[in-house]
């Protein structure tokens, strides 16, 4: 007779408005990607180069797929405007990955709400800025003179996604962070001391990202560099096999392979042969979106 009422205690719980209340919630989880990088992960793509229907559908993913940048509050996902850019190339409407990644990620999932928290600066190391055991020495032995020594991005974004994790729930929103983006290495390919500590940073980085967001096995998509410049001819190289090295050695990384043929037929760059071109910016945003789809079944 006890086991009889149990069963119909807990089928009454199951039928009640808050179980139900409950799941609608779980339905309603905003998609949280965390992205990170230096300059082609900002971007240098000519976003008034898109297609009119490709602009148009990504300005309606918009309602449901926004971009938060550098700390800013979301906006609905679009093209940023940059004046360095506007004096460096010509054209200031600029996208990086984040926005192809959007349009497929938002494709695959058409009711899927998305919050996509980015903070990117060029020509920064992991070795230095992005370090998260940073110090001032590191930062001295591969930052430029300036600002950049003094940057510390590995925390400033996490306080970056914090905030807007807080905004979220101040909304009555609930999230779920599924993955991070990384392009970055360029910087740290360019000298021996950070070529050759970019594994053992790297690895420490994500571990870093997982462990204080509670997100033990969280998706972690690398962007594999292919650029040549500095004073340690072997660093590219050197940085590519380590962040192939990493994505191998964990279930829940990947990495995004990159060819050194100069003609870049696989990610096109502008005339820098540095920074992806709005084809490369295309293609580099649709395969970190296949990687992260991947990664999360």
């Amino acid at each position: 007779m006890k086991r009889i009422s149990l069963i119909l205690i807990v089928f009454q719980f199951l039928i009640s408005p808050s179980f139900a209340s409950t799941k609608t919630k779980c339905e309603n989880v905003v998609h949280v990607v965390l992205l990170a990088g230096q300059s082609n992960m900002a971007g240098a793509g000519n976003f008034d180069e898109l297609d009119e229907k490709v602009k148009q559908k990504i300005k309606e993913i918009g309602k449901r797929v926004h971009l938060s940048i550098n700390g800013e509050s979301p906006k609905p996902l679009s093209c940023i405007f940059s004046q360095y850019q506007k004096n460096k190339r010509g054209f200031g409407n600029v996208f990086g990955p984040e926005i192809f990644l959007g349009l497929t990620l938002a494709e695959q999932n058409p009711t899927q709400e998305y919050l996509f928290i980015k903070t990117s600066q060029g020509g920064t190391a992991l070795y230095g800025a992005w370090n998260p055991e940073w110090t001032a020495e590191k930062a001295m032995a591969v930052e430029v003179k300036g600002f950049k020594r003094d940057l510390k991005l590995y925390s400033l974004h996490q306080s970056h996604i914090k905030k807007n994790l807080q905004r979220l729930t101040e909304e009555g929103k609930a999230y779920k962070i599924i993955g991070m983006c990384w392009m970055q290495g360029e910087n740290d390919a360019a000298k021996e001391v950070s070529s050759r500590s970019y594994k053992e940073n790297l690895i420490k980085l994500i571990k870093g990202y997982r462990s204080e967001f509670n997100v033990p096995e969280m998706p972690f998509v690398i962007g594999q560099i292919n650029s040549s410049y500095g004073s340690f001819p072997a660093g590219p190289e050197m940085v590519r096999k380590a962040m192939v090295s990493v994505a191998e050695s964990d279930v829940n990384a990947s990495c995004i392979r990159t060819s050194m043929d100069k003609s870049w037929s696989d990610y096109p760059k502008n005339d820098d042969n540095v920074h992806y071109d709005a084809e490369g910016q295309t293609r580099l945003g649709r395969a970190f979106a296949k990687e992260l789809m991947i990664l999360c079944q």
